[in-house]
């Protein structure tokens, strides 16, 4: 019998040296993130022929409900959509008030397609530096010829950030990245282990490192990525932790995450003195049947109430909405207010 071994570990950023110190009067704020992206089967295989965008459809009915609280959205557009006419004529006239397009790669589906299609292939840090660069250059092109203007925000699909990403960022004008999601470790997939990385907004290779916020919550929140490793190893673990009220990792989504349990997330996030909260979810979410999440028209009311009551809540905090230009702007440069 042949037993097949784990992919070799991706990236595993250390601890960061350089918080970003926000100025006291820029508050604490919260951003959002929209992954815009091409529809595939959540629980298929990776696929280069899946290019369908029509979720994207949706992108401007969504994008006046954000507008009319005032809250401007990261669009970050993969290939499949900043290659697709009908989406860029979409997407042009959301780009007000704050909203932006930055770039999401999904090597799977941008060129060139140089790899062999595989589950540790599919985190566009694994590959090669001239591979990762030139995908890097298709998504960025496409984005530019599309809006007139290079996008300076990045987010690596599967969150799949490696050695040479930020070098690469920074050669291309980038100025932002959001791929670190601390609390997930993907190195079982060949992915990066972000097992030592927390919510804060630091410097990292010349960028602004913001990453995708995990609130750990419960009695035993203090053990955080820890007891929750330890929860992994054993049977059952970390369902008992969450059962027991100990310990339960919440990432700051619509998708899976129950309406209460994120607001606890909130509330925990704002008691820490986390300045800047970010939000994220997929566009195919925003019409039923594209994503596990949302299935039909029950799931996208939910959907919809989920965000009502966060954005009430964030108002009850005074924790304000943030544009990625406005943010970017106040970091100023690492460790500077």
């Amino acid at each position: 019998m042949t037993h097949k071994s784990a992919p070799e570990p991706g990236f595993r950023p250390q601890p960061p040296a350089d918080l970003i110190a926000w100025a006291s009067d820029f508050g604490t704020r919260f951003v959002v993130f929209v992954d815009v992206e091409e529809e595939f089967d959540w629980n298929g295989s990776l696929s280069r022929d899946n290019r369908s965008v029509e979720a994207v459809g949706a992108l401007p009915d969504a994008h006046a409900r954000f507008a009319a609280a005032g809250v401007p959205l990261a669009l970050m557009l993969d290939h499949p959509v900043a290659a697709d006419a009908r989406a860029i004529d979409l997407i042009g006239p959301l780009l007000t008030g704050g909203s932006v397009v930055g770039a999401q790669l999904h090597p799977w589906v941008t060129p060139p397609f140089d790899e062999a299609l595989t589950p540790r292939n599919s985190f566009a840090g694994n590959l090669p530096r001239e591979l990762e660069a030139a995908k890097l250059d298709a998504l960025t092109d496409a984005i530019a010829t599309a809006f007139g203007a290079r996008p300076t925000a990045y987010r690596a699909g599967r969150y799949g950030i490696g050695l040479n990403t930020f070098d690469l960022l920074a050669e291309r004008g980038y100025r932002l990245d959001s791929s670190m999601r601390p609390g997930f470790d993907y190195a079982p997939q060949g992915g990066p282990d972000f097992g030592a990385v927390g919510n804060h907004a630091f410097d990292f290779g010349g960028l602004i490192e913001l990453p995708s916020t995990t609130v750990f919550t419960g009695l035993a929140r203090g053990g955080g990525m820890g007891l929750y490793r330890a929860g992994g190893r054993m049977p059952k673990g970390r369902a008992l932790l969450a059962r027991t009220r100990l310990l339960q990792r919440i990432p700051l989504t619509p998708e899976g995450i129950p309406v209460a349990e994120a607001l606890e997330a909130v509330r925990v996030a704002v008691g820490n003195d986390l300045r800047v909260l970010s939000f994220a979810f997929h566009s195919p979410s925003l019409a039923p049947g594209h994503t596990p999440y949302v299935r039909d028209a029950a799931d996208l009311r939910s959907f919809w109430d989920w965000w009502d009551r966060v954005l009430a809540e964030l108002n009850r905090l005074r924790v304000r909405p943030c544009g990625l230009a406005e943010l970017i702007e106040a970091a100023g440069g690492p460790g500077r207010t």
